[in-house]
């Protein structure tokens, strides 16, 4: 029997181990002691690795789920010397299963082979993604987003590191929009990549990713949403010591003048105000820029859009026109805010660069605004004077207590555009930001899953973050107020191919 089997193999019979791996094609109970004993005597007989291993992979795609779950267990115990590729590509190609229970192994098993040798273990889980199956290569890629910060730091070494920057560079040569916001979280969680440098690295790599050297095309939903995945990849990266110059050199050039004509399939997504919310966090961190008063003068003139003069009174004393133009606050406190920040670094601008005509234009458009943003404030003030607590929690009263931000915002920024000269100094916090910055890595941290199941299957829309728009009571000054994220997800279609490039034909089946 099986038992003196093992005798023999103790005493290193290679005819008694080679009985063991023929078990693979016996019975049930055969096939159970197998998956136990061929790694057990594994080390004892190099000349039969390869039998061995192929052994143990057929266990592992035998349809009696005990023997499989057996027999992926175990492979850890073949993760020798030049076998740990193999062994990790293996069960790489193995998370594909959609049996919790087998799912779960096989990432047990990854994660031990992992400290055993972390390069040879990724060697293993980026071959796959570069040359696997479909399933394959999505489930290793969460992989990775989802274990790697959970290994201690003498297996994520710099070496380990780099060779994960390296690896990933070569995936991001062609990935969907969700493979690079993964690919993101990834290299943005390693140790090496947190200095300064390493920030500025990343940048250049969204930039890339970016391809901010093509024409902006306007019309083409793909251009519109790769320029916005990757500009959101960005913003988080940027500092005072990492700057956005690029980006917002992008955006005033090409971006803006197009603004009315960007089109995307996101359903419910206002673009425009999705682009301006981007654009204003990333110009608080706008180093030099080549062209600065010609950008400036392009946010100047789509400011200018969105501040209108007010209607012409006919002789009665009432408006000529039917009706009160519309004030987009949400849209304005992003320009405005944009204006405000490089402002700061052509002071002169309003006073020495404009014509007296055009200065004595802005300075009325102002004012009608200013009139119209001193009615909303007060109005909102008395909605929510009194309230405190669960009374503010209602979906109401916190869209209410975001619209009163953006009005404050935006009356904080005209009376600095107001002196004479105009002054640049005052500080506001941009309506949709938290008060206090939050700490990028706990951020970070916090949206990753940590769920060893397998993933569900991603749905066919995109994922959105809850969206409402507040209408101010009609009247004298009418407009909409937005408490949209820039964090919103979503806007990459389809699987990889389509928008971000196309991989050529992959080999398909199991390759081990």
């Amino acid at each position: 029997g099986f038992f003196h089997l093992c005798i023999l193999i103790f005493f290193q019979h290679k005819d008694a181990y080679q009985v063991i791996l023929d078990g693979v094609k016996g019975g049930a109970k055969e096939k159970r002691l197998a998956a136990q004993f061929i790694p057990k005597f594994f080390k004892h007989f190099p000349e039969l690795a390869d039998s061995a291993i192929n052994a143990q992979l057929d266990l592992c795609e035998d349809e009696d789920v005990s023997i499989r779950r057996q027999a992926i267990k175990e492979l850890p115990q073949f993760a020798t010397g030049d076998n740990l590729p193999r062994v990790a590509d293996i069960l790489t190609q193995l998370l594909q299963s959609d049996d919790s229970a087998e799912f779960n192994l096989v990432n047990n098993a990854l994660l031990s082979i992992f400290k055993m040798d972390a390069k040879g273990t990724l060697g293993g889980l980026f071959s796959q993604i570069l040359q696997g199956e479909d399933i394959v290569r999505e489930r290793a890629i969460k992989f990775l987003s989802t274990k790697l910060k959970t290994l201690p730091e003498e297996v994520m070494t710099k070496e380990v590191e780099e060779f994960i920057l390296t690896e990933s560079k070569k995936v991001l040569e062609d990935v969907t929009g969700e493979e690079f916001v993964l690919f993101m979280k990834i290299l943005s969680g390693l140790k090496s990549l947190q200095t300064v440098s390493g920030r500025q690295q990343l940048v250049e790599l969204v930039a890339e990713q970016a391809d901010l050297e093509q024409t902006f095309n306007p019309s083409d939903t793909d251009c519109v949403d790769r320029l916005l995945q990757c500009t959101r990849q960005a913003v988080p990266l940027f500092s005072k010591n990492v700057h956005s110059t690029k980006f917002v050199t992008y955006f005033c050039e090409h971006v803006l003048p197009n603004l009315s004509s960007l089109t995307t399939l996101v359903e419910g997504l206002d673009i425009q105000l999705e682009v301006l919310k981007l654009l204003a966090e990333m110009s608080s961190f706008c180093g030099d820029m080549e062209k600065l008063e010609s950008n400036l003068k392009k946010l100047f003139d789509k400011l200018l859009e969105y501040m209108p003069l007010p209607p012409e009174e006919a002789e009665n004393g009432e408006n000529a026109g039917n009706e009160e133009p519309k004030l987009q606050f949400s849209y304005v406190e992003c320009l405005l805010y944009s204006f405000h920040q490089l402002g700061r670094k052509l002071p002169d601008f309003l006073t020495a660069k404009l014509n007296a005509e055009k200065l004595k234009d802005f300075k009325i458009r102002l004012q009608y605004f200013a009139r119209g943003l001193q009615v909303y404030i007060r109005q909102l003030r008395l909605a929510l004077q009194g309230k405190t607590g669960e009374a503010l929690k209602t979906e109401e009263n916190k869209i209410k207590v975001v619209a009163l931000k953006i009005t404050n915002n935006i009356n904080v920024l005209i009376k600095d555009l107001f002196h004479i000269p105009p002054s640049y100094k005052s500080t506001v916090t941009l309506s949709w930001k938290p008060v206090q910055k939050a700490d990028v890595s706990q951020k970070r941290a916090s949206e990753d899953t940590t769920s060893s199941s397998p993933p569900k299957k991603a749905s066919a829309g995109p994922k959105r973050d809850a969206r409402q728009i507040y209408n101010p009571p009609s009247g004298k000054y009418s407009s909409n107020l937005g408490s949209f994220s820039y964090e919103q997800r979503g806007g990459f279609r389809g699987g990889r191919g389509r928008g971000w490039g196309g991989r050529g034909n992959r080999s398909r089946g199991r390759i081990y």
